[in-house]
């Protein structure tokens, strides 16, 4: 019963990622990657993922304090996180980076750092449900012993 119920909750919440528009049809097509030669692989892209997006976010941060932002550096970190959000399907931080990005080309420092709160709150959103999912996914897995 355990694992039906673990799984329900699984199925619940990448349901409701879904629902709100947080992913998209490319994280099916990663789901269909995974199988017994790849048992892990959607944890292990999605939490490369979580800390990649992690690390450039911080980046972009230092980047915008600096007194002379260079655009075209910010925009390369940008355009970095687009990428690695369209690979996994996180659909909304994928949307918010090409907002962002058309701030990059205006030269809009303003127009970057209010780009930038708003993809750290969809992302940490985002790595938040990815990691309840995670949890979820080890919990199912415990439940059925390895011989």
């Amino acid at each position: 019963m355990a694992a039906a119920a673990l799984t329900s909750q699984l199925n619940a919440l990448v349901n409701n990622m879904f629902a709100m528009g947080l992913l998209d049809d490319q994280f099916q097509q990663l789901q269909m990657l995974q199988d017994s030669t790849a048992p892990d692989f959607v944890s292990e892209v999605v939490t490369l993922f979580c800390d990649d997006g992690e690390r450039i976010i911080c980046e972009l941060a230092r980047q915008l304090e600096k007194p002379n932002v260079d655009f075209d550096r910010v925009d390369s970190y940008v355009h970095q996180l687009k990428g690695s959000s369209a690979s996994v399907g996180a659909q909304k931080v994928k949307n918010t980076c090409i907002q962002f990005r058309e701030f990059c080309q205006q030269r809009s420092r303003d127009g970057c750092l209010k780009t930038l709160d708003l993809v750290r709150t969809e992302f940490y959103d985002l790595r938040n449900k990815f990691q309840a999912m995670l949890q979820l996914e080890q919990q199912i897995q415990a439940c059925y012993p390895k011989h």
